[in-house]
């Protein structure tokens, strides 16, 4: 069964900016703040074992020292 929520005390700068992204997203005030809500609580689907070591063979590594690097040289940007 559906249930009411409500947001008091919004900020204006808030409640504009969620007005305006709304309007970019061809919604209304209301069906924006529900696809926020909707995206801030989807369950994400925890990777299997194979998933993981597939995304870590696209990235290429093959040492530990390689991934290493890579944050090292991230985190100096």
């Amino acid at each position: 069964m559906p249930v009411n929520l409500s947001i008091k005390n919004a900020p204006d700068d808030v409640a504009e900016r969620v007005r305006q992204r709304a309007k970019r997203n061809h919604r209304s005030l209301q069906g924006e703040l529900l696809a926020i809500i909707e995206e801030a609580v989807k369950v994400e689907k925890r990777l299997t074992l194979h998933e993981m070591m597939e995304r870590n063979r696209a990235l290429g590594l093959s040492t530990p020292d390689e991934a290493t690097r890579m944050i090292r040289e991230d985190r100096d940007r």
